[in-house]
């Protein structure tokens, strides 16, 4: 059964056209490929798609620079001349910005004046006055920010000060206070105090009777 004729008109749909175009442009290589082997010739192929994408295929046995150089020197076409003096243009330009930059920063160094009218001196001393004026402004904010900062940590080691006098003060007034931590009582502290003077008194009864420490006169005041 024949095959119909497919009309050539671009294709709508998207993706419909996009495989089109990877079916196609495989083809096209593959008879590019065939051309090279079968008849030893030297092709080179450049492809953009719709997206701007680059496809390209160029002859084992040559490269791209070799095809464009053939052209040129059959076709009398200098595809180069046009580029390397746009090329050169864009360079002058740059050249000339970098000039007036490195004299714009000498004449703000007080240096290159000599060849400024007065109006332009006006305009460069204004400049230099507002630039002056961002300076200035900026360092009282840096200062500012800085001496909020000093007066936050002073702030910070006055409160710790505070805390340790008044632990001091309740420390002076209480001598208990402190002696039992993490939720305990003063019934374990004595309970275990009196269990300590037990057990010295059992094995050391003698010196017990004799001699009193610290630590019994601390017992028995806590049970008073």
């Amino acid at each position: 059964m024949a095959r119909g004729k497919i009309q050539i008109k671009r294709i709508e749909n998207q993706t419909n056209r996009q495989v089109t175009y990877s079916k196609r442009r495989n083809g096209l290589f593959k008879k590019a490929h065939e051309l090279t082997v079968l008849c030893d010739a030297r092709v080179s192929i450049i492809m953009f798609s719709s997206s701007n994408k680059l496809h390209e295929f160029i002859s084992p046995n040559t490269t791209t620079k070799e095809i464009l150089d053939l052209y040129q020197t059959v076709s009398d076409v200098d595809v180069w001349s046009a580029h390397y003096e746009r090329m050169q243009e864009t360079k002058r330009k740059l050249l000339e910005t970098n000039r007036n930059l490195r004299t714009q920063i000498k004449q703000r160094l007080g240096e290159c004046l000599d060849e400024l009218d007065i109006q332009e001196l006006r305009s460069l001393e204004e400049e230099m006055e507002n630039t002056f004026k961002l300076v200035r402004e900026r360092k009282f904010k840096s200062l500012g920010n800085q001496i909020e900062t000093t007066k936050k940590k002073n702030k910070s080691q006055q409160d710790i000060q505070k805390n340790l006098i008044h632990e001091l003060e309740l420390r002076a007034e209480d001598p208990h206070y402190g002696l039992v931590d993490n939720g305990g009582d003063y019934d374990s502290v004595l309970g275990y105090q009196l269990r300590f003077h037990q057990n010295h008194h059992h094995h050391y009864p003698n010196h017990a009777l004799h001699e009193a420490s610290a630590s019994d006169i601390i017992t028995f005041h806590l049970l008073e």
